[in-house]
């Protein structure tokens, strides 16, 4: 796949990654990459995401949630295709 492609992938981010502004970067993150879609806490310690736009910003995406915020401790992430959630910004949604 060309990298400048459409692309959305589904992300779940482990580590110490709750409490510590995961989500608020993200959407900072993704909001300046022109990407669509969504992150939340989930109920058993991860970050969930869905990043959609050119396969060149989801890829940059990718790489900036290895590291996180400064206080984050990412261990591991695990990345899956993804339907496109369609038109719109980047939101945090609650906790699941």
């Amino acid at each position: 796949m060309e990298q400048d492609e459409p692309r959305a992938v589904r992300v779940r981010i482990h580590g110490r990654v709750q409490g510590v502004w995961y989500r608020g970067w993200t959407v900072e993150r993704a909001t300046g990459l022109g990407l669509r879609g969504w992150v939340r806490n989930r109920a058993d310690g991860t970050v969930e995401a869905v990043f959609a736009g050119s396969g060149d910003a989801v890829e940059r995406m990718l790489v900036d949630c290895r590291a996180g915020p400064p206080a984050a401790r990412v261990v591991h992430i695990a990345v899956e295709p993804a339907e496109d959630p369609g038109p719109g910004g980047f939101a945090q949604r609650p906790t699941a």
